[in-house]
């Protein structure tokens, strides 16, 4: 298990001036938006406007703070909040968002199709399934308040949007204080090596 911390997030700006994004996990590490298998990251949305488009990219979006109105190309509107499910859809259909509430913070999980896929999910520390499915290639939690988790003989304290990444291997159950809301998410290989 590793702590990927907050706190040692670099943000950077877009382009368009709308907001900033924080890389949280890629895989390749170091890849490239070009060359990237699956990326992980988390956005501060300070004004509406279209989204980048991302080719062969299939994204989840949840939001972290504030409320927004996606309009994305062939579906009907999606109103995000904090209590919402995550949105789903393709990185290469034309996308914007509208502020209804902020500034805004997303999480946002994109896989390229073909080669993985993700699940993504809200739940509470208490009720998180943990186990991972046989072909997971990473799994995270982001806990959403301050916590501390117990694993092995060691106490980690977690501050808010702090994420875990569980190696594929690691199985066993994990003791986390107070019940604390959580976003849940599973990269799985979209042909895993029977």
């Amino acid at each position: 298990m590793r702590i990927l911390r907050a706190s040692d997030r670099i943000a950077v700006p877009w382009k368009n001036g709308g907001g900033t994004t924080s890389e949280v996990a890629v895989y390749p590490d170091g890849a490239s938006f070009d060359d990237f298998g699956w990326r992980i990251s988390i956005a501060q949305i300070a004004k509406g406007g279209p989204f980048s488009t991302f080719p062969g990219i299939d994204r989840k979006l949840a939001m972290l703070d504030g409320r927004v109105t996606l309009t994305i190309a062939g579906q009907d509107v999606v109103a995000l909040s904090p209590a919402s499910p995550p949105a789903i859809f393709p990185g290469d259909a034309p996308t914007s968002a509208e502020l209804v509430e902020g500034p805004a913070t997303d999480l946002n999980v994109m896989t390229r199709r073909g080669a993985f896929t993700a699940r993504m999910e809200r739940c509470r520390l208490s009720g998180c399934d943990l186990a991972a499915s046989r072909d997971a290639a990473a799994r995270f939690c982001f806990p959403r308040a301050s916590t501390s988790v117990s694993h092995h003989d060691d106490t980690i304290r977690l501050a808010p949007d702090d994420a875990l990444l569980f190696d594929t291997e690691d199985t066993e159950r994990l003791s986390f204080s107070g019940d604390v809301d959580a976003l849940w998410i599973e990269i799985r290989r979209k042909n895993p090596t029977k």
